[in-house]
C-alpha cells in the first residue's frame, strides 16, 4: 500500500482565530533571519523566543508566525510530532504573548526532492531569463502540487527541494493530529 502525503496549512477559516506576530527574542528583537525555519535544516538553538500576538482571538494548535514561516503548535501539536517524527522535526520552546501554556516552534529538519512535475497543474522553475541567478534550478511556480512518493524514504514531516514553504507530513501524523483535536491545521493530499 503506497503511503499518502499532506501539506500542512493553515486554516484561515478558524472563526474568531489569534494572529501570531513576527517572532523575537527575550529582548523584543525581531529574529533576524525569519526564512531559516524554511530551510528544511537542522538549525542551532535560537535560545529563547517570544511571539506577539498581532490579533487577539481564539488560540490555535497549528499557527504560522512571521510572515507565515515560522510554524508555532501547542504541545498538543508538538508531541505528535515529538512522537511519529523525532528526527525530521526540532521543536524549540515559544513564549506565546498571553499564554500559560506552553508553544513550540516547529523546524522541519528534512527536504525530500519529490515534486512530481508532470503531475502538478504546473511547476515552473526559475530560468537565467528571471534574473535571479541564486535560484536558477528551483521552483519558481507550483500549482495544483504533487509529490512522487517513490522518492520520499523514511521521512515522515519534509519540506520539498526547491520549493521549501509547504510542510508535508505522512497520513500517520494527518490523522494523529486530527485525534487530538487540533484547531487551525488543515490538509491538502499532495
Amino acid at each position: 500500500m503506497v503511503k499518502r502525503y499532506f501539506d500542512l496549512k493553515i486554516d484561515v477559516y478558524v472563526k474568531g482565530r489569534w494572529y501570531l506576530g513576527e517572532p523575537m527574542d527575550l529582548s523584543c528583537r525581531q529574529i533576524e533571519d525569519i526564512w531559516q525555519f524554511i530551510d528544511g535544516r537542522r538549525l542551532a538553538d535560537p535560545g529563547p523566543l517570544r511571539i506577539p500576538i498581532y490579533r487577539s482571538g481564539i488560540p490555535l494548535d497549528i499557527e504560522f508566525a512571521g510572515a507565515g514561516q515560522a510554524p508555532i503548535l501547542s504541545e498538543r501539536a508538538a508531541s505528535v510530532f515529538r512522537e511519529l517524527a523525532p528526527n525530521d522535526v526540532q521543536l524549540f520552546p515559544v513564549e506565546v504573548e498571553g499564554q500559560t501554556k506552553p508553544y513550540h516552534l516547529l523546524n522541519v529538519a528534512r527536504t525530500v526532492r519529490c515534486i512530481d512535475d508532470a503531475a502538478c497543474e504546473e511547476a515552473r522553475l526559475y530560468t537565467p531569463d528571471d534574473d535571479m541567478p541564486d535560484k536558477i534550478g528551483q521552483y519558481h511556480v507550483v500549482s495544483g502540487l504533487r509529490i512522487d512518493k517513490s522518492k520520499v524514504g523514511d521521512e515522515r514531516a519534509f519540506r520539498l527541494w526547491g520549493w521549501s514553504s509547504p510542510i508535508i507530513v505522512d497520513e500517520e501524523i494527518k490523522g494523529a493530529l486530527e485525534r487530538t483535536g487540533i484547531m487551525g491545521g488543515r490538509f491538502d493530499e499532495v
